[in-house]
């Protein structure tokens, strides 16, 4: 990070964001079915060093605010940055994703997460996919996946022959070395969790009707084939980790600090400065005194039911 943690203490923005932020995280805890409070309670059990709420969001506002001049810079210097995101299912991917993209435009920073692949895509070149999505000049993208499917829930469902899954691993590397050449910044994110954290997080999902939609078939296959996994990831990292593109892992079981830890680490790979932008003024607004305002039909009106 080009600037001071501590900067932004005591700035009314921050006051007021972090108001915002913490009734928005209870809205949510109140939300949630009895059982799956009953989980939460489990989970805190578990997890009895963990930060504040308020430590939390503070920390995470003021990593927001450099995430927007990180956003201000690429747009000004044209530099295309490319963010691959993996590891197991429930490991917190898209939670990090969600406050990386939560005050950036989406039209500078996107999210890509594909679904599985049409017949037609299953007989292209296996990168051609992903290739439309790679970020253009002044851009950043976060891929939730991406090729490293192959050597994941592909090879351990069967969707992947072992010469197939050998290609990969033999053409990746050079792949993401293209990339880097093209003038990408690469950064490559893991997220681990254990066995007991996965099992917790799928049960708190099972149970609560706001997040079942997260679960799929292949979620639930994966805790039958944890070992299989785990092979595959082990090998992933083996053969993957290179110095133009390496891994980095997110140690994942605690939500918040995991949250943190990779958004200071991402601001940290890149080497982005401050971009000056000239004062706004609000404009006055053109008067016109002849001018009526016409009263609008109500059935045009959402109706006022709260």
């Amino acid at each position: 990070m080009s600037t001071d943690d501590g900067q932004f203490e005591g700035m009314d923005w921050l006051r007021a964001e972090l108001e915002d932020a913490l009734d928005e995280d209870y809205e949510l805890e109140i939300s949630e079915p009895a059982l799956s409070m009953e989980l939460r309670k489990i989970y805190k059990r578990r997890h009895p060093d963990t930060l504040d709420r308020r430590a939390y969001f503070e920390a995470l506002l003021t990593l927001q605010a450099e995430l927007i001049k990180l956003q201000d810079w690429v747009e000004h210097t044209g530099e295309k940055i490319a963010v691959i995101f993996e590891g197991r299912d429930a490991a917190g991917k898209g939670g990090v994703i969600k406050r990386i993209t939560q005050r950036l435009n989406p039209r500078v920073c996107r999210v890509i997460a594909l679904s599985k692949p049409s017949e037609r895509e299953r007989t292209q070149w296996y990168f051609q996919r992903y290739v439309p999505h790679l970020p253009a000049g002044g851009e950043i993208v976060l891929f939730d996946r991406s090729w490293y499917n192959r050597s994941g829930v592909e090879r351990v469902m069967g969707f992947a022959s072992p010469d197939q899954v050998e290609q990969f691993f033999q053409d990746v590397p050079e792949f993401e070395r293209m990339l880097v050449r093209s003038g990408i910044r690469l950064i490559k994110y893991w997220f681990s969790i254990t066995d007991e954290e996965q099992q917790l997080r799928f049960l708190m999902r099972i149970h609560d009707p706001l997040k079942q939609w997260k679960l799929s078939p292949m979620d639930l296959q994966s805790r039958v084939r944890w070992e299989a996994y785990t092979k595959a990831k082990e090998e992933t990292l083996a053969r993957t980790n290179t110095p133009e593109a390496p891994w980095f892992i997110v140690e994942a079981n605690d939500k918040k600090r995991a949250r943190l830890n990779c958004i200071h680490h991402l601001l940290d790979q890149i080497p982005y400065e401050e971009v000056s932008h000239e004062p706004i003024g609000l404009p006055d607004r053109i008067f016109n005194p002849d001018y009526e305002r016409e009263t609008l039909p109500p059935e045009l009106h959402v109706p006022k039911r709260y």
